[in-house]
């Protein structure tokens, strides 16, 4: 039986959403010394080791209640780390790409991915380099990183394209993109990836 997250996420990338009943489930961490919050529309989830009462209590809804600073801030306490909200995506892997596994890499995505995730992988070639990983909800999640010099031209979505390759044929894989990011907006939606929610990762302070 998987996280109830990855499963909300999983029927969601099938089409099959949770009710729009404003309601949020807290629930356990999917990733040790990891909270989240992870909204989709009208339905709300939190994970963390914080009690509900107290989640509730500090404003979490399905109606965005979920997403204020305020949830946040109780869930990462005063010396916690919050990562950024973020646009939530996914996609089916297609099984198929030649990008080859890249070791070792020191690189601000790859290091980022590693804090984030687990069992990150890292693959590329002279495109850029796509993490991959187990995110979300315990679900495939993918990140790429294209120099400067080779933006534009679709290389960014070319690189998408191949990475998802690296998933089998069907399953679902996610994308975390800054709302701001226009330009990885762009790609993510080229390739095929839908907006489902919104995610934001927190590693509560001791």
């Amino acid at each position: 039986m998987g996280h109830p997250i990855g499963l909300a996420l999983h029927a969601a990338a099938g089409g099959c959403f949770p009710p729009c009943d404003g309601r949020v489930d807290v629930v356990p961490p999917y990733q040790r010394g990891l909270a989240a919050v992870v909204a989709l529309t009208g339905h709300a989830y939190v994970a963390t080791r914080r009690p509900a009462d107290d989640v509730l209590a500090a404003g979490a809804d399905g109606f965005g209640g979920a997403t204020s600073p305020r949830v946040a801030l109780l869930l990462a306490g005063p010396d916690g780390e919050l990562d950024t909200l973020d646009v939530l995506l996914v996609a089916r892997g297609t099984g198929r790409t030649r990008l080859p596994e890249l070791h070792p890499v020191d690189h601000p995505r790859v290091r980022h991915a590693r804090h984030w995730r687990t069992d990150v992988s890292v693959h590329g070639d002279d495109r850029g380099l796509v993490t991959i990983g187990r995110g979300v909800g315990g679900l495939p999640e993918l990140s790429v990183e294209v120099p400067e010099q080779r933006r534009g031209a679709g290389t960014g979505r070319s690189l998408l394209q191949d990475a998802l390759g690296l998933v089998p044929e069907g399953e679902p894989v996610l994308a975390a993109v800054a709302p701001g990011n226009a330009a990885s907006l762009r790609s993510v939606l080229a390739v095929g990836f839908v907006p489902i929610g919104s995610v934001q990762l927190i590693r509560p302070g001791s």
